[in-house]
């Protein structure tokens, strides 16, 4: 691992929620940010602050998601998610996150990732996608 990666990282994007992020069923006046658009925003902001500190050749993969949605985000608001990296153990690295539009709070909980080498995860899955054809 980096040097560099440690624990007190932190990372901050904002989105704009689009159509393709929210929920239908409450009529177009209604719509939301959908909790599966809300969970995909946090990984990605927590790989991609991995990303800048684990190398070349290295990635990560999600493990386990602790999410509170506490809040309903419409359509056309804007949403900022903060996630800091809180845990290294080896390969293992755990991230709390929030998440706010511009009136409140509307999510929090944690991540933990694991980092993995590309080129090695790519041949087990290839392995297992193997066995899997001839099952």
């Amino acid at each position: 691992m980096s040097e560099t990666l440690a624990p007190g990282l932190t990372l901050t994007r904002r989105y704009e929620i689009d159509t393709a992020r929210t929920i239908a069923f409450m009529g177009d006046e209604c719509r939301v940010y959908s909790t599966p658009a809300l969970l995909y925003d946090i990984e990605v902001c927590c790989r991609d602050l991995l990303l800048e500190h684990i190398g070349e050749g290295k990635d990560s993969v999600g493990t386990r998601i602790e999410l509170d949605h506490v809040g309903a985000t419409l359509l056309s608001m804007w949403i900022e998610i903060t996630v800091k990296l809180v845990e290294v153990n080896g390969a293992a690295v755990t991230f709390e996150f929030t998440a706010r539009d511009a009136l409140e709070e509307v999510a929090r909980g944690r991540h933990n990732r694991f980092i993995v080498g590309v080129d090695k995860t790519r041949q087990r899955l290839l392995g297992k996608l193997e066995k899997a054809r001839s099952a």
